[in-house]
C-alpha cells in the first residue's frame, strides 16, 4: 500500500475511533474499586523518571530549545547527532532496582517532539537517527525482566510539529496577539490533536501492558492551552478503553472531572502535609530530580546528597505519598556518575529499610514524633516506624505510648532497643539507645505495637 493512502485511511480510522469515544463516558468508579486499582502504586512508594531525549546533546536542561529560542533548523543537529552507543537498558533497570524502585516513567516524547519510539505518525524519531532503533521497545522489555512496573511520559507539548500553535512557552513565543496570530496562520490544531491521539494509541497498544501514562502538560489562559486544546476528555476516554487499570497524573486540566486524573504531582517541592482536594485527601506523588534539570546537564552542581534524597523519600511516605525520582542520562546512554552514586547509596539504605517504606503511609494522629524524626506506618503489619534524622543522646521519649508498644528494634539489624515507661510521666515512653550512632544513613526504629 502506498504511504500516502495508508495514511489516509489511519486518519479515518483514527476519526471514527475518536467518534466513538466522544460518545462514551469515563469509566466511574468507587472509592474502594479506585484504591484497588492504585494499590500496588500506594505500596510502592518509590519510582524512577526518566527524561531522555535529543536535550542529551547540548547538555545544558532539558528546556534549551526554549531557552536559547532555537527554531526546527538550528536544534536539528542534535536530531542527527543521535546515537547512544553506550545504552544499555538492562543496566538501567538493574541500577532502578537495586535503588528500592518498583515503577519507572520514562518519557517516549517530551516538548522538543522527539518521539523514542517508532511511531507512524512523525518522521521525528528514534528510529530515523544514527541509532536507528525503536528505545521504547529496549525499555519497557528490560525493565519488565527486573520485575518493574513500566510507564511512559508523554508530553502534550510539541515545539516541532508543523500543526502545533505557538504559545507563552513555545521557543518563538512573541510578545503580541498579532505577533502569534501572523506565526500562527496555516498551523492546524485539530490535526495535532488527532496526532497526540494517534501516538497516545500507538503507545498504549503496541508495547502491552503500560501502568502509569504521565501527560504533561496544561498550562490555560491568555495564549496558553487547556483541556480544550488537548481534547483531554476524549484522549483520556482512548488511554483508558486501551489500558483499563492504567494510573494516570492530573495534568490534563481535567482536576474537575469525575475520573479525569488519579494522582496530583507537586513537583520540586516538599509537601507541608498530605495534599487535599475539596478539602478531601488524594493520592499524590512529587516529582523530584538530584539536581536542578530533569535532563542531562553536565555543568549543573546543585546535586542533593544520598541524606537529603533518603529524608525526601521518608518524609514524602510519611504524608501519605509516593517519589518519583528523575535521571537524565547522557548522550551516549549511561546514567551520570553523580546518579549512579545516589542510586547506589540510596539502594543500600532501602536494602535494610525499605519495610519502613514499602506499604507504608502517615501514621495516625494518636503517635507524636519525637522532635528530628519522622514517622511512617505499616496498616496491614500495625508497624510504627521512627526515622532518625539527628541521632539522640542515648534516649528517645515517645509520648503517651507506654501502654501501646510491645517491642522494638533497629530495622537495619534487628537489634533489640530496651524502653521504660517515663519516671515523670508513666504514659511516655523512654528508649535507650546506644551512644554511637548506627553506620547507617538514616536509622530507623521499628515499632510493634500491641
Amino acid at each position: 500500500m502506498k504511504t500516502k493512502t495508508l495514511f489516509t485511511v489511519l486518519f479515518f480510522v483514527s476519526i471514527l475511533f475518536t467518534t466513538q469515544l466522544s460518545l462514551a463516558q469515563l469509566p466511574k468508579e468507587t472509592e474502594t474499586q479506585k484504591a484497588e486499582r492504585m494499590k500496588w502504586w500506594t505500596d510502592a512508594r518509590f519510582g524512577m523518571f526518566i527524561h531522555w531525549g535529543l536535550y542529551a546533546l547540548p547538555a545544558r536542561h532539558e528546556w534549551v530549545k526554549n531557552a536559547e529560542r532555537m527554531t526546527n533548523e538550528q536544534y536539528q543537529k542534535y536530531f542527527e547527532m543521535f546515537n547512544p552507543d553506550m545504552w544499555d537498558p538492562h543496566e538501567w533497570a538493574k541500577m532502578a532496582k537495586a535503588a528500592g524502585m518498583k515503577y519507572v516513567v520514562l518519557t517516549a516524547k517530551h516538548h522538543e517532539g522527539f518521539c523514542l519510539f517508532d511511531s507512524k505518525f512523525t518522521d521525528y524519531k528514534a528510529t530515523n537517527t544514527p541509532y536507528g532503533k525503536d528505545l521504547i521497545k529496549e525499555y519497557v522489555e528490560a525493565f519488565r525482566a527486573e520485575g518493574l512496573k513500566v510507564g511512559f511520559y508523554y508530553s502534550l507539548i510539541d515545539w516541532h510539529h508543523p500543526d502545533y500553535t505557538i504559545d507563552r512557552v513555545h521557543p518563538q513565543r512573541q510578545e503580541s496577539d498579532t505577533a502569534y496570530a501572523r506565526l500562527n496562520k496555516g498551523r492546524d490544531m485539530n490535526k495535532y490533536r488527532e496526532y497526540i491521539k494517534n501516538q497516545v494509541r500507538e503507545l498504549l497498544t503496541n508495547y502491552g501492558e503500560i501502568s502509569i501514562i504521565w501527560f504533561d502538560f496544561s498550562f490555560p489562559g491568555k495564549n496558553g492551552k487547556g483541556h480544550k486544546d488537548w481534547d483531554s476528555e476524549n484522549l483520556l476516554k482512548m488511554a483508558r478503553s486501551l489500558q483499563p487499570g492504567i494510573i494516570v497524573d492530573d495534568r490534563l486540566d481535567l482536576e474537575d472531572v469525575e475520573g479525569g486524573w488519579d494522582f496530583t504531582t507537586p513537583e520540586q517541592v516538599q509537601v507541608s502535609k498530605w495534599p487535599e482536594v475539596n478539602g478531601k485527601r488524594v493520592p499524590w506523588e512529587t516529582c523530584q530530580t538530584f539536581s536542578g534539570s530533569w535532563g542531562y546537564y553536565r555543568d549543573e552542581n546543585t546535586w542533593k546528597s544520598t541524606a537529603q534524597l533518603i529524608e525526601l523519600l521518608i518524609e514524602s511516605v510519611s504524608k501519605g505519598g509516593n517519589l518519583l525520582l528523575n535521571v537524565g542520562p547522557t548522550a551516549r546512554g549511561v546514567f551520570d556518575y553523580r546518579a549512579q552514586d545516589r542510586l547506589k547509596s540510596m539502594g543500600e539504605w532501602m536494602k535494610f529499610n525499605s519495610r519502613s517504606i514499602y506499604g507504608c503511609t502517615e501514621a495516625p494522629a494518636e503517635f507524636k514524633a519525637p522532635a528530628n524524626t519522622l514517622l511512617t506506618y505499616n496498616p496491614v503489619l500495625k508497624r510504627l516506624y521512627v526515622h532518625l534524622l539527628a541521632y539522640p543522646m542515648e534516649s528517645l521519649v515517645l509520648a503517651n505510648m507506654a501502654d501501646k508498644v510491645k517491642y522494638v528494634q533497629f530495622l537495619h539489624d534487628a537489634s533489640e532497643i530496651r524502653f521504660r515507661a517515663s519516671d515523670e510521666s508513666k504514659n511516655d515512653l523512654i528508649l535507650s539507645l546506644p551512644v554511637q550512632k548506627p553506620p547507617v544513613e538514616i536509622p530507623v526504629l521499628e515499632i510493634y505495637l500491641k
